[in-house]
């Protein structure tokens, strides 16, 4: 068999895959869950201890190295990097969300920062006042009518929805640019992905540890935080009051608008 042969059989496993979770999900209307639903909250909080151990015992003591050892200067231009090789699994997700303008944005920021923006180091869109429509699967399933489901906690990934959970695997296959390019430079993407992440870590440090290791609970503190910011994106900023929306559109991920 053909290496084209085996590309077109996967695409055509995966085709089948997106049509199966549209058939699914379009049978229900966009509505923003509300309150907790955590049925596995016992296998949830083990999780939660392996992940609360992996950070200490790695995660954070290597984002620590990481913000340490690179000048902030090269940390902004690998997140920033990061950001727009991803920009076109944003585009596919606007296009499946009917979302026109989100993807004329997106692609606009992607070619403007892969041009001017020297490959995207320099996020030179942003600095135009042209922001990112952020999105993913997650969302376009929640467009297209899937339920929210159960709160998990993934290992290493974190908080998450059983929908958010299907979505991030669909994420893996989206972004074109992971098919486009060649190798070794279609591994760019994921490595970049990775150094963002631990600079993230690394910046929020302080936030992040007094969640996981100043709290009373830590885990319903995480899952607090998730879902209050989830379902206020999800929102769009326009949901009713809800206990766990999020009144913040921007700011530091791990923030809890409540602990003031």
């Amino acid at each position: 068999m053909s290496i084209s042969e085996i590309s077109f059989q996967a695409l055509i496993r995966r085709t089948a895959l997106f049509s199966g979770l549209f058939l699914l999900a379009a049978c229900g209307e966009p509505e923003v869950a509300r309150g907790i639903n955590d049925p596995w909250e016992g296998s949830n909080r083990r999780t939660h201890e392996f992940n609360k151990g992996s950070d200490t015992g790695l995660i954070s003591r290597a984002a620590e190295a990481y913000v340490t050892v690179t000048p902030e200067p090269v940390v902004t231009g690998i997140a920033n990097f990061s950001d727009n090789l991803s920009t076109p699994q944003l585009v596919v997700n606007n296009l499946l969300q009917a979302d026109l303008r989100g993807a004329f944005i997106n692609s606009f920021r992607f070619v403007v920062n892969s041009t001017v923006g020297l490959g995207g180091f320099i996020d030179v869109a942003t600095g135009a006042e042209i922001y990112e429509e952020d999105t993913d699967f997650g969302e376009t399933l929640h467009v297209w009518g899937a339920r929210e489901g159960a709160y998990l906690e993934l290992p290493i990934l974190g908080p998450s929805t059983e929908r958010d959970a299907v979505g991030r695997v669909v994420d893996l296959f989206t972004n074109p640019l992971s098919y486009a390019l060649p190798k070794p430079e279609k591994y760019a993407s994921p490595v970049a992905s990775v150094a963002k992440k631990l600079g993230d870590r690394g910046r929020y440090s302080q936030t992040v540890g007094s969640v996981l290791y100043d709290s009373a609970d830590s885990y319903a503190q995480t899952r607090s935080t998730y879902l209050q910011n989830r379902r206020y994106q999800l929102s769009g900023g326009t949901g009713a009051a809800d206990p766990y929306d999020d009144p913040y559109a921007a700011g530091d991920p791990y923030d809890d608008p409540y602990d003031q």
